[in-house]
Order: structure tokens, then sequence, then C-alpha cells
């Protein structure tokens, strides 16, 4: 597609939206950063302008469907028509089920599932009427298989996996030429797992093998240019997550159960009085911009063969993907023996 596009990044203060608002304005495109932290969003605004291209940033909560109608109202004010839109702005809780309090698990919802829904409706009441546009829902390995300690992130990824799916069968249905489409992340190597609430007795971390942000952000701006594919998977855990438990079922279960805790966690005993961004931004004060990347760097890869197989998707990427998944699903196997 042609430079100079019009995209907005939700969730794009830290981690995978903040890279790829940064692989967008490297484009030459003009991209719209929508967070709650302020300091943030100043942050992200100057390393667009400094990639090449034009910031606007706007402080808006997701899940607060009237402020991001009217978010949207201004990018297209003072940028032009919305071409893309990204949704990936999220919260969690970590912990067990029985440990995060109702409230709680509803402010996850609301953000991390609802904030996707209302991205995608104004997106959507914006784009029917062109009769063009592209939106991009940041999805996960979890929107197929949920795993112990995530059971509000795993729910919403589900929810969105189903909504996205239904819309895409209606707008098919419609034959209208704007497209939805999934990016399925893998562990990520960004500042969540600093900054989401927890109740883990130590530190969380992501399940190897992490890859950095910017291999997600190449795959959500590849998706931006090629969106009739109904989704792309970066990572080869993602595929595996996937068709593992259907050819083993319930050994999926079993080895998440004896592995899931202590794979999620670190030695280090989690600090008790850290700010966290459940229910207010944690990068809101000077001093308090978290970048894209996390604290897992030294671990994390900067590529990824299975993102590479889902872009070129004929016989060679059918064959990566078939044979990552296989590999995949023999070690869960092994793993559940």
């Amino acid at each position: 597609m042609g430079r100079g596009r019009v995209v907005v990044v939700t969730g794009a203060t830290g981690g995978v939206g903040r890279a790829t608002a940064r692989a967008f304005a490297a484009r030459g495109d003009s991209v719209a950063t929508l967070a709650r932290g302020e300091e943030g969003l100043a942050a992200v605004a100057e390393e667009i302008g400094s990639a090449g291209g034009r910031a606007l940033p706007i402080p808006v909560d997701t899940a607060d469907f009237a402020a991001l109608d009217r978010a949207a109202g201004e990018v297209e004010e003072k940028l032009g028509p919305i071409d893309v839109w990204v949704n990936d702005a999220f919260t969690s809780v970590f912990g067990r089920f029985t440990d995060i309090e109702p409230k709680e698990f509803e402010r996850v919802t609301e953000v991390t599932y609802l904030g996707f829904v209302h991205g995608t409706r104004v997106a959507l009441d914006r784009m029917l009427p062109r009769k063009r546009g592209t939106i991009v829902q940041v999805g996960s390995a979890m929107a197929y298989r949920g795993i112990p300690l995530q059971t509000a992130y795993s729910g919403a990824k589900h929810a969105i996996q189903g909504f996205t799916e239904a819309l895409r069968c209606e707008l098919l249905h419609d034959k209208v030429p704007v497209h939805v489409t999934m990016v399925q992340l893998p562990a990520v190597n960004t500042p969540q797992f600093d900054w989401v609430a927890s109740r883990l007795p130590h530190k969380a971390q992501p399940v190897p093998p992490i890859y950095q942000p910017e291999v997600a952000a190449r795959a959500i701006v590849h998706a931006a240019d090629h969106p009739k594919r109904r989704e792309y998977w970066v990572g080869g855990s993602t595929v595996a997550t996937m068709i593992g438990d259907k050819l083993a079922p319930g050994i999926l279960d079993r080895y998440l159960a004896r592995t899931g805790y202590r794979s999620q966690q670190t030695d280090q005993a989690r600090e008790q009085d850290r700010r966290v961004n459940l229910w207010e931004p944690v990068d809101d004060r000077p001093g308090a911009d978290f970048g894209a990347h996390g604290r897992f760097d030294a671990r994390a890869k900067p590529r990824s063969v299975q993102l590479w197989a889902s872009r070129h998707h004929g016989l060679l990427g059918t064959v990566g993907a078939a044979a990552v998944a296989g590999i995949g699903a023999l070690a869960l196997r092994r793993g559940g023996d």
C-alpha cells in the first residue's frame, strides 16, 4: 500500500503498541496514539516525529465508548480520514481466579475486550460510509488456549477472537470492502509484567520463547498492508497452542497445571507497593515513561521464523506452519507423559 496513511493505535504508550506506532511512523504515516498516560503519550509522540511520521497523542480510556468516539472524531478532524485502526490496549491481573475481585475482573473485561469492541465500532462508523479501511486486532495465543493465572486476559482474548470472526462474516455477507484481521502474539518482552496488577508471590514473567515488541510491530504493519488474510501468527508457540489441544485433548490442561505456575514467575519476590495500571495509568507523571521493552531483553528474540512463514503463506508458509505446529504438539504431548 501507499505511504502517508492515517493510523490509530490504541495502547500506544508501551510495549507492542509503542513499537507499532514507531513502525507506522517510519513509513511516513500519520499516527494517532490513544492511551491514558500523558507522559507516555508525550514520549511516543516525540519518537513518531523522529521516525518521520506525524503524531497526534490523545489521552483516552478505551473502556469509555463516548470518549473513544470523540477521540476518533478528533483524529479525522486533525489528520484526515482514518485508514487503519489498531486495537491493542489492554490491562490484566495475574493470579488465581479466586484471588481476583469481581470488580477487577470486570475492569479487565471492559478494557481488554470491550475496548476492542468500542474501537472497532468507532472505526467502522467512519470506514463503512467510505467503503474502505482496515482494522487490526492484536490477539494472542491465549485467544485459542487459556493458561492458569491469566483467567481474565485469556477470557478477553477468547472473546475478541469470537467477536472478530462473527464480524468478519457480516462484512463478507454485506460485500463491504472494509477489512478486519488479527495478529496472534506469543510471549513478548513488554513492560506489562511490571505494571499489570498481580496476586502472585513472585515477579511475573512471560513464558518462553519470548520475542521483542518490534517483531510484533512488523506483523501488525504487514497485516495492515495485507488485511484480506484473516489472521497472522507470530512465534511458533502461537501455532502450537492453537493446534496442540486439538491433537491431544486434555494433555495440555495437565501440562499447564503442572508447569504454568512456575513458568510465569521469576525467583524474585514481587514488590508489594508498586503502582499498577488496572484503574489508573502508571505512565502519567514526569519520568514515568516505560517505553516498548520490558526487562527481558537478554532472553527476547529479535525475529520470528513463524512470522516469516505466516507472511509468506503459500506452499512454503503452509509447510512451515505445519512443521512448527507439529513440533509444538509433540513437545506438549511429551511434557504430559
